[in-house]
């Protein structure tokens, strides 16, 4: 499949590879595709994400992927949800880090022992969700009769898969329908 990728297609794979080392995480995952579609410049991409603001915002889409590992990979949506319940996760995840340390929900080591797409690298494999996440690109680009799968792609893949980076992005004006009228 990754022959079907574009120069900055790549560039986004192995970007996200470089952020999940950077920070030692075992596997590369969704939030290491937005980081490092974030570090473009000069693509298709990087000009939907700034036309959108979402390029200034890199920090605080940084800090925002950083608070739901700290969660566990829960969303804010989920968080609220719970709440409702009279589940206070807050409260459970500084339990939690006070008991086994900070950071203790993040998913450190999750990725241990499996192979993926990041093996044919000699890196790090991609978790279940950016897996998913680089087939919809794939898909997005043929449904558009395109014959290379672009960064573009893969942003527009990452506003459609339900869950963290999907709410990050969002939350700050970057959905599908957005990405669709800037990219037209």
């Amino acid at each position: 499949m990754f022959e079907r990728f574009t120069s900055n297609g790549r560039a986004v794979v192995t970007g996200a590879v470089e952020h999940a080392e950077r920070v030692g995480a075992d596997s590369v995952d969704d939030g290491h595709l937005l980081l490092a579609l974030l570090d473009r410049q000069g693509s298709r991409a990087s000009f939907a994400l700034a036309a959108l603001g979402a390029d200034r915002r890199r920090e605080e889409i940084a800090d925002a992927l950083a608070e739901a590992r700290r969660r566990g990979g829960l969303t804010q949506a989920d968080t609220e949800a719970l709440a409702g319940l009279g589940i206070d996760v807050e409260e459970i995840v500084a339990r939690v880090e006070e008991t086994h340390g900070a950071g203790a929900l993040a998913g450190a080591g999750a990725g241990r022992g499996r192979k993926g797409l990041g093996s044919w690298f000699g890196h790090r494999p991609f978790t279940r969700e950016a897996k998913d996440v680089l087939v919809r690109a794939l898909r997005i680009a043929t449904a558009r009769r395109e014959r290379t799968v672009g960064d573009e792609h893969i942003l527009l893949a990452l506003t459609t898969r339900p869950g963290i980076v999907a709410e990050v992005l969002g939350d700050r004006g970057v959905t599908r329908e957005a990405l669709d009228r800037v990219l037209a």
